[in-house]
């Protein structure tokens, strides 16, 4: 009995710690990244996980031609500035943020209706013997409203 009392227990915190993670991170989202957005209206999905210094994430979002976009990223304070950059089928980088001082949002209107790949990195402190932080990033997407 007590064996299954322990696995019900570990099985508990394999399924609710990511979820709460998740949940905490869509409210980070929601209610601080959301306002980089501004005057773009956003467009209602939340993109946000929890990564540690080192770790990269990737997503990929088709963005129509003559519509005016924002992207913005943010991280949780405890993070390094959070790097991002922006690339086309090809792999040619549009945007990269650490060219510009780590900004966290870039605006742009692309002439033809394409599929971009937003790359975000958590980099490592150069502290080697503490322990790689971790925390939300978000990457949020707002449209200007013609």
């Amino acid at each position: 009995m007590k064996r299954y009392v322990t696995l019900i227990f570990i099985s508990f915190f394999l399924i609710f710690i990511p979820l709460n993670s998740h949940a905490q991170c869509k409210g980070f989202a929601k209610n601080v990244c959301k306002m980089e957005l501004v005057p773009y209206t956003h467009d209602g999905n939340y993109h946000a996980a929890v990564l540690t210094e080192g770790e990269e994430a990737e997503l990929y979002k088709t963005f129509y031609s003559g519509q005016e976009y924002r992207i913005a990223i943010c991280g949780s304070d405890n993070l390094p500035e959070i790097e991002f950059k922006i690339m086309d089928a090809s792999q040619n980088v549009l945007f990269s943020n650490k060219d510009k001082d780590f900004t966290k949002t870039w605006d742009f209107k692309l002439e033809t209706s394409q599929q971009l790949k937003i790359a975000v990195k958590v980099p490592t402190r150069g502290d080697k013997s503490a322990e790689p932080e971790s925390g939300c990033v978000a990457i949020m997407f707002g449209f200007k409203v013609k």
